[in-house]
């Protein structure tokens, strides 16, 4: 599960990602709130964890902002504060959990997950860009309607691609998030792996997906026409 976590307390960011880590959330981590805006713009994310006292944007701002523009990942807001005000603030501006400092991080996790399974549909968990789909939950990847048989590392992979399309990943992020420990950096199971995929996929649709960054990573392509949807 893809967390974007926004808090620029050093202390409370470290113990939080260490703690949301070891439970098998991928932690994309800033600590002001102008850089967590363009963040939720540019990537999808499972759940945004936002600090309502943060430099630049406050977390509030970001909701706002977010929710204007259509973005319904879940929200929990994160603050010192207490009072009423602010929770019916957050909660009004489309918030969906609310958690005050302290807090355990095993509570935070719990929290993750509740909000998540309440903002679960078909719609969120079907990624389509261009003649690919790829749902989350039954794991199916089809291309122009025709069944795609991946090895669940090169589903995760994919699915990892489609998230961000346009984005250029390293070789390094590609091996961070898919498979989850390190590898020597001179090692080729990236490249092997994205091989291995295109040789299903490029035999439906000769258009070509998955691009090569010479010398950076690999990035899914963005439609020529239209956008990438998350539906």
């Amino acid at each position: 599960m893809n967390v974007l976590f926004v808090e620029d307390e050093a202390k409370i960011a470290n113990f939080v990602r260490a703690g949301l880590k070891e439970q098998g959330f991928v932690v994309d981590y800033c600590d002001n709130g102008d850089e967590g805006y363009l963040r939720a713009l540019e990537n999808e994310y499972d759940v945004l964890i936002l600090d309502i006292m943060v430099p630049g944007k406050d977390g509030l701002s970001i909701l706002k902002l977010l929710r204007r523009q259509g973005r319904n990942a879940p929200v929990i807001l994160l603050t010192a504060r207490n009072e009423l005000d602010d929770r019916l603030e957050g909660l009004n501006l489309g918030a969906d959990d609310y958690i005050a400092k302290p807090f355990f991080v095993e509570e935070l996790a719990a929290r993750i997950h509740a909000v998540v399974r309440r903002s679960v549909s078909d719609r969120q968990n079907l990624l389509s860009v261009g003649s690919i789909k790829l749902d989350r939950i039954t794991r199916e990847v089809t291309c122009d309607r025709q069944a795609i048989e991946l090895t669940s590392r090169e589903f995760n992979l994919l699915e990892y691609l489609m998230r961000s399309p346009g984005r250029v990943f390293t070789r390094t992020q590609i091996l961070e998030h898919v498979w989850g420990y390190d590898f020597n950096p001179n090692t080729n199971v990236v490249d092997v792996c994205i091989q291995r995929i295109r040789k299903k996929i490029d035999p439906i649709d000769e258009a070509v997906w998955i691009e090569s960054i010479r010398g950076v990573g690999y990035r899914f392509r963005k439609p020529e026409f239209g956008s990438a949807n998350n539906s």
